[in-house]
């Protein structure tokens, strides 16, 4: 593997998501809006005050869903229905050196969005209480999150229409948005539908990023920091079967 051609292409790949305004919205603006208006505004089911407690690791983890799955899925399978894919096949860079050229660009813009939605929850009154332990645990569910939610995107990129891709992945970020305890608890949700729901991606890293990172105030989610070993373990066996999948069925042309 090149390193030159790799950080080239990384920065290519990471270029080509910022100077997108829907990327940016699906990654950056509805995360962080939906943030500040469920914090300030009180229309949520939800018991525990203040709002942003539970909120802020939640709405981390939807924006990572949307770097990861819905901004990499899209624009593959754009890349792929013009042929772009087919003609980087031709060049000297190789097919590891572009997969891990885009999973870099998917981290480095998720470093700015742990900053932006962190920066911003804290702004409204959130404090974490997360040691060293719950730091660890965060960055490995950010880590297997990006992983699981990457794979299943490149899955639906690799083998459906640019189109198809397009409203499919959408669709699946708004259905794992709403199943996922990321803006609401689960448990306003009927018990066999809480519990189908504790088993997708979405919902496993939300409540890893949330019992890892606790809250400084007494009575919030998750107070007590600490390690989800379910959720982690939900998310690390979407964060191996979703590459899985995404390799067997990816078509590059």
């Amino acid at each position: 593997m090149s390193l030159r051609r790799l950080a080239a292409q990384t920065a290519l790949e990471l270029r080509l998501l910022l100077r997108n305004g829907e990327n940016l919205l699906v990654t950056l603006g509805i995360p962080t809006g939906m943030l500040v208006f469920f914090s300030l505004v009180d229309v949520l089911p939800t018991e525990h005050e203040p709002a942003v407690e539970f909120l802020a690791p939640g709405v981390l983890a939807l924006a990572i869903m949307g770097a990861a799955m819905v901004s990499l899925g899209i624009s593959t399978g754009f890349e792929r229905h013009y042929l772009v894919l087919k003609r980087l096949g031709a060049t000297p860079l190789r097919r590891g050196e572009l997969v891990a050229a885009k999973g870099l660009s998917i981290l480095a813009v998720e470093l700015v969005q742990v900053v932006v939605v962190l920066g911003v929850a804290q702004a409204l009154g959130w404090r974490p209480a997360a040691g060293a332990t719950g730091i660890g645990a965060a960055v490995l569910a950010v880590l297997l999150g990006t992983a699981a939610f990457a794979g299943i995107g490149l899955a639906m990129a690799g083998r459906l229409r640019a189109v198809g891709t397009l409203a499919l992945v959408n669709a699946l970020f708004l259905l794992l948005m709403l199943l996922g305890g990321m803006v609401f608890s689960l448990d306003v949700l009927p018990d066999v539908v809480a519990s189908l729901a504790r088993l997708l991606p979405s919902a496993a890293l939300a409540d890893s990023l949330r019992s890892a990172l606790g809250s400084a105030h007494a009575g919030a989610v998750g107070s007590a920091p600490g390690v989800d070993g379910t959720a982690l373990g939900v998310l690390a066996a979407w964060a191996l079967g979703a590459p899985a999948l995404a390799a067997r069925l990816f078509r590059w042309s």
